[in-house]
């Protein structure tokens, strides 16, 4: 994979983790405003997610890096967007996409003792076009 640089996070954290990524996936656009998208086509979306937090965990993490691939891979990697629950009443734009990432990667943070937030999630769906979600303050515990 190309190493990529992405838009910065400002914060105060004492450790930022930033875990690059691919999935393969299908989905469309059931609109006819949607151009082209509104036919099923397929990316290979490259996925940056950041992390911050003040405290490790026992093990020295502020979370495993198999943890969160495994949450978003294992999740999306080789299917259709349009089939998982998430996007049934809104569309998987890839706007989307990141929000929902953005979700359940927060949702398994914050099991953690050491409560780390998810900061930001850069979703690239072409060599050209990428989304960065970043939640509101008022949404990190």
């Amino acid at each position: 994979m190309m190493q990529q640089f992405y838009p910065q996070v400002p914060h105060s954290y004492r450790y930022e983790l930033n875990k690059d990524m691919h999935v393969a996936a299908a989905h469309f656009i059931p609109n006819d405003a949607a151009g082209q998208c509104k036919n099923m086509h397929g990316h290979t979306y490259f996925i940056n997610i950041t992390i911050g937090g003040d405290t490790l965990d026992d093990l020295g993490f502020l979370i495993n890096f198999k943890q969160i691939k495994d949450i978003v891979h294992k999740r999306f990697d080789h299917s259709v967007l349009n089939d998982h629950p998430e996007f049934k009443e809104v569309f998987p734009t890839t706007e989307r996409v990141a929000e929902q990432i953005w979700k359940a990667i927060q949702a398994k943070l914050q099991t953690q003792d050491n409560k780390p937030n998810c900061l930001q999630v850069v979703v690239r769906e072409t060599p050209t076009s990428y989304v960065v979600y970043r939640p509101k303050p008022e949404e990190l515990a």
